[in-house]
């Protein structure tokens, strides 16, 4: 136990407690029961444990005398897709159908927990069954003191630090951002750095968890607590690694904090974790595509509307993916201003949630319709700004912004703000998959495009 306890300088330590491992260790282990003759067409994925077509009562007979974690595997009168796990526990005999796949292995239900061997899947069962009956009080305090405020949950121990950091960061980004902005509309600033108002951040970034089987001791970085089992004991955050029982992870607040590390590129990442992973407020994809394309695509006829080889586009995609902001993107390397151009489409196609996001798409849609004033249409258009997420704010801005000074040269790359929006209406918007008459959506971009000083100011 010693061996395996969180090093001094964890803040773990503080909070970690060991009750639910040993009361885990106390759980009844697996004992089968095995057959003592051949059979002819015994099923090649169980060993002696299985005893052949045998009902309930045959089975319990042959358990009711036994320890707490004997078994046997049987198949039941008449059954056909599965077979029948019989164990004793706690006095009774329990039955459970059981399947099982080749490269998948042993499991009660789809897309639930799975197992090498019949013996682990006992195993796991028994822990579950001991825990429910042992741990009951733990728990259900473990989830009362949670739920009543996560702030006084371990959560806010081990992650009070991580937030910290980000929040620092985002602050530092932001102010950057505003003393450019500053030096931009004034050479001369007046304004000392120390006096430039930077409102506290309001991150939320949810987390991306998903059901993971732990090696060795791990605990749950929300209460502090044992991950109990053998396999898939809990969840586990893809985008920053955090770890919680199931129960726990509803409690999580969204404060992910992504661990770049962890991200498998930039192409198909959500756009939060990929400006929280980098610390930026708008993805280096966007901001060198546009970069690119405003220095040498602005007079190209059918600048965005005219597709590049989708050779050189999945080229640059990769090489963004694997590079980062290093990558060579210049006219050398991609001398097809139409390459970068596609890329960038590619890149906000593909993210999950899109620009304007499913939850910002009505506000957005009404701004335009319900009105046919333009005073009330950018006020209400500002109002929707306002359903979309930080990072998906900033890159809208710099998106349409954007675009609007491609359409200032109109006459001669024939780009016009209606169609540039009905290029990027189907890829900036969460439009309804049944939906196939976009106009709408395109004269509410078009708006923006036309609008944007206005909107944005």
């Amino acid at each position: 136990m010693a061996k395996c306890a969180p090093e001094p300088s964890s803040p773990v330590t503080k909070v970690w407690k060991p009750e639910l491992y040993k009361i885990q260790l106390e759980a009844p282990t697996p004992k089968a029961v095995m057959r003592k003759h051949d059979i002819d067409d015994a099923p090649e994925q169980y060993g002696y444990e299985y005893h052949g077509e045998m009902d309930h009562k045959e089975s319990e007979e042959i358990l009711s005398d036994t320890q707490d974690g004997t078994y046997l595997v049987r198949q039941s009168p008449g059954a056909e897709d599965f077979f029948t796990l019989s164990v004793r526990f706690n006095r009774r005999t329990k039955h459970y159908k059981i399947f099982y796949r080749p490269n998948y292995g042993h499991y009660l239900k789809e897309d639930f927990k799975r197992f090498e061997t019949i013996h682990d899947l006992v195993a796991d069962g028994l822990v579950n069954f001991y825990m429910q009956i042992h741990a009951a009080p733990i728990i259900q305090e473990m989830l009362a003191q949670t739920k009543n405020s996560y702030h006084q949950s371990p959560y806010m121990t081990l992650n009070r630090r991580k937030l910290r950091a980000l929040s620092n960061d985002l602050r530092r980004t932001i102010h950057a951002n505003n003393l450019a902005q500053q030096v931009v509309a004034q050479p001369s600033p007046t304004v000392a750095p120390d006096e430039v108002d930077v409102l506290p951040v309001v991150y939320e970034k949810h987390h991306a968890f998903k059901i993971h089987s732990f090696k060795g001791l791990n605990w749950c970085e929300f209460c502090a607590n044992f991950l109990w089992g053998f396999t898939a004991q809990g969840v586990k955050c893809e985008d920053c690694g955090f770890i919680a029982h199931n129960k726990c992870s509803e409690l999580v607040p969204p404060k992910c904090v992504p661990d770049l590390k962890r991200l498998r590129g930039v192409f198909g990442t959500d756009l939060t974790t990929l400006v929280a992973a980098h610390h930026c407020t708008v993805p280096f994809v966007i901001r060198r595509c546009v970069e690119e394309v405003e220095a040498r695509g602005m007079l190209q006829e059918g600048i965005y509307r005219v597709s590049g080889f989708a050779d050189e586009v999945e080229a640059l995609k990769l090489a963004l993916d694997k590079d980062g902001d290093k990558t060579d993107m210049s006219e050398a390397a991609y001398s097809n201003i139409n390459v970068i151009a596609g890329t960038l489409k590619l890149y906000l196609r593909l993210l999950p949630v899109p620009l304007i996001t499913f939850q910002a798409y009505p506000a957005f849609m009404a701004a335009t319709t319900e009105s046919r004033n333009s005073r009330d249409q950018i006020q209400n258009v500002k109002e929707a700004l306002k359903h979309l997420p930080p990072a998906h704010l900033n890159c809208l801005k710099v998106m349409i912004e954007h675009l609007n000074r491609v359409a200032s040269h109109q006459n001669i790359n024939k780009m016009t703000e209606y169609n540039l929006a009905t290029v990027f209406a189907p890829t900036l918007i969460a439009t309804p998959h049944h939906l196939t008459d976009l106009s709408q959506e395109i004269f509410m971009l078009s708006f923006l495009i036309s609008n944007c000083n206005r909107i944005f100011a």
